[in-house]
């Protein structure tokens, strides 16, 4: 019979979680121990907690984000896994997140400070600071007509170098650019 473990309701208000996908059949036999009013289920056990859910990203007060099954499901509801260790604090004030770019994707996220695999280079920002640079790096990855004032031969690699001094600087976009010039 499994056991009914319970973690206070409150554990989870203000916090930064990265689940991982698993296979639906990692919650068979387990018991349904919370469901929210959107529909979202929630699993516990020692180690951790499994969330069923059609949506993820910005939850309430919290910021849980999914990392997807290689090759993607196509099933609306995912269920994702943390370890109890992964949900770390979050606030608008603190310098809590960090930017990372994957160049062989042409993606960008943000991180926590308390990622055990954060190599403090990054520059620390808040929430705010955060989202703001990410759109910066998105319209940066995804457009081309912000290029047509430099002098370059590869605009892969104008792109790198911007963007890399938009998450290892606190140079504005507009002092990078004209650094660049």
């Amino acid at each position: 019979m499994q056991k009914n473990f319970r973690p206070n309701p409150n554990s989870f208000k203000n916090t930064f979680c990265v689940f991982q996908e698993v296979a639906m059949s990692e919650v068979q036999g387990l018991r349904i121990q919370f469901e929210s009013k959107a529909g979202s289920r929630y699993y516990y056990s020692d180690l951790g907690m499994f969330r069923l859910s059609n949506h993820w990203g910005r939850l309430a007060n919290s910021k849980w984000r999914l990392i997807g099954l290689k090759p993607e499901t196509d099933t609306k509801f995912k269920l994702g896994f943390a370890l109890w260790s992964s949900f770390y604090p979050d606030n608008a004030i603190d310098e809590l997140y960090y930017i990372e770019a994957d160049y062989d994707n042409n993606t960008v996220t943000y991180q926590h400070k308390n990622n055990p695999e954060y190599d403090k280079i990054a520059i620390l920002r808040t929430s705010f600071e955060i989202t703001k640079r990410i759109k910066q790096i998105r319209n940066l990855q995804q457009l081309t007509s912000w290029a047509k004032h430099f002098d370059y031969e590869d605009i892969d690699l104008l792109r790198k170098a911007i963007i890399n001094e938009l998450i290892f600087t606190n140079k504005t976009l507009e002092e990078i650019k004209r650094q660049i010039e």
